[in-house]
């Protein structure tokens, strides 16, 4: 029997070696688009740091990256909370009053101890957390409506707590709190050995337990998740807790710091953890995200700051155009980035 051309089988080794039935090409390009959406934001850190140490002599000196590293690390343990309420497709505008009030209620409760100091605003900052998840996931109310509530309430509080911002609560130095956001360790502020700490818990829970991957679940698709028994509701309250109990704990630590509880803090923090958050990699929509790119987030983000502050001739109003910057480049590409896969 003759084989002919047209009877002849398809021989697919060429681009399908692995017998997937998928192209090698379109699965070459899905790694590379996933490569860029969760390192993209690294590589230009490290092409912007490197520039600005070339270009500046005081950029790569140890002075200026502990200071760098330890102004980082108050908006990176915010943004560590607020990347569990994105990856669940949600958003938390209450992080920044959260933040001012945490280190007003840790100056003030210093006065009766270290211990009084950190749980006051952990406490109250996370029963703020805990009312905005109940409405959210009991009530079912638009986050940026329960959040933005929350961040007024929150702000009022503070006021009032302050005297209409007129008192001043300060740190006794010498103090154990006071240490723990001023002294260091092998050269860099306790505040970012804190930080680190808490990333690395933070990525092995998000990776590791069932927790994060209930995470995972309810941003992908919050009814597929149901229907696989994840806790939606309470997955959704216990993310918004952690966003307020970390957003109150990196108040006291930048009181600490401060050794005062300054009230005009925080304004537009919410907005800079998100934009540190979504450059780093995790979908505004949900379902997607990384505790490692936030940080490299929040990184980059401080690193344009210290280079325009370098540059001298431009204000810091410069940093928050760059800022605006990245993040609609970023959530262009993720858009982009988005609609390739679901082409391929």
């Amino acid at each position: 029997m003759t084989v002919t051309k047209a009877d002849a089988p398809v021989t697919t080794a060429s681009n399908d070696p692995a017998g997937t039935g998928e192209p090698v090409g379109s699965a070459r390009s899905e790694r590379l688009s996933a490569l860029v959406q969760q390192h993209g934001a690294l590589a230009v850190l490290v092409i912007v740091s490197l520039v600005a140490s070339l270009s500046f002599d005081s950029f790569a000196t140890g002075d200026n990256v502990s200071n760098m590293a330890t102004s980082s690390a108050f908006l990176a343990i915010v943004a560590l909370g607020m990347t569990f309420v994105i990856i669940t497709g949600g958003i938390d505008l209450s992080v920044g009053s959260l933040f001012a009030l945490g280190g007003v209620l840790a100056a003030w409760g210093s006065r009766h101890g270290t211990l009084v100091a950190l749980l006051l605003p952990l406490a109250v900052c996370g029963l703020i957390g805990v009312v905005n998840g109940l409405l959210v996931a009991r009530s079912r109310l638009a986050p940026f409506i329960v959040t933005l509530a929350a961040m007024l309430g929150a702000r009022g509080l503070l006021l009032a707590i302050t005297d209409e911002g007129a008192d001043t609560f300060l740190i006794g130095k010498g103090s154990l709190l006071a240490e723990l956001g001023q002294g260091t360790t092998l050269g860099l502020g306790n505040p970012v050995w804190i930080t680190l700490a808490l990333f690395v818990a933070g990525a092995v829970v998000l990776r590791r337990t069932r927790f994060g991957q209930h995470v995972y679940a309810v941003g992908g698709n919050e009814d597929a998740a149901a229907l696989m028994g994840a806790p939606v509701a309470r997955t959704k309250i216990l993310v918004y807790t952690l966003s307020g109990l970390l957003a109150g704990l990196a108040g006291a630590l930048n009181a600490a710091w401060l050794a005062s509880g300054v009230t005009i803090l925080g304004n537009g923090m919410e907005l800079e953890a998100i934009s540190a958050v979504v450059i780093g990699g995790t979908l505004l929509t949900g379902g997607l995200g990384y505790v490692s790119g936030s940080l490299v987030g929040v990184l980059l983000l401080k690193v344009i700051q210290n280079v325009i502050n370098q540059i001298g001739s431009l204000d810091s109003s410069y940093q928050q155009v760059v800022s605006g910057a990245f993040l609609a480049v970023v959530v262009i590409a993720q858009t982009w980035l988005g609609r390739r896969r679901q082409l391929m």
